[in-house]
């Protein structure tokens, strides 16, 4: 389906589209491109980040191999978002002690093992956080439970 709702009349403004009107909700084929090359671009920057670290990389940060590692991406103990080359690339910040015990059960919560999925929630600010990240949020002394809660009502 190809209909523009919010947030992405939000990313229209952004990239100076027009919004769709009532009258026609369809995203045109200008803006659905314009779209498309947005996320493109914003995966490709997100991935080259400095807090992105490769699966070896992590592996020597947790004192594991790269096969664990890869391990713990598929079954949702950390997050992994597949990198272009080969391979995943990873947030370095979710092997902090106030971030990693949780990551297993955002995946349970939010019902996916999606890495981009996993690092939006994570990285998006919530009004029900003040406007805080969730990651954030986490680092600043919020609870596991309450980030947990927060996303069982995301994923539903």
């Amino acid at each position: 389906m190809n209909t523009i709702t919010h947030p992405f009349t939000a990313v229209l403004d952004s990239i100076g589209a027009a919004r769709p009107s009532a009258a026609d909700p369809y995203a045109t084929e200008t803006q659905t491109t314009a779209l498309l090359r947005r996320g493109a671009d914003y995966r490709r920057e997100r991935i080259n980040a400095s807090d992105m670290v490769t699966t070896d990389e992590a592996a020597e940060l947790s004192g594991t191999t790269r096969v664990t590692v890869n391990a713990w991406i598929k079954s949702g103990r950390c997050i992994g978002v597949a990198h272009l080359r080969r391979g995943f690339k990873m947030p370095k910040w979710q092997f902090e002690p106030y971030v990693f015990p949780v990551i297993e059960q955002l995946c349970e919560s939010l019902g996916t093992t999606d890495g981009w999925q996993l690092l939006s929630f994570l990285e998006t600010p919530l009004p029900a956080l003040d406007d805080l990240a969730p990651r954030t949020a986490l680092e600043r002394g919020v609870s596991a439970k309450r980030i947990v809660e927060l996303a069982t009502a995301h994923g539903h």
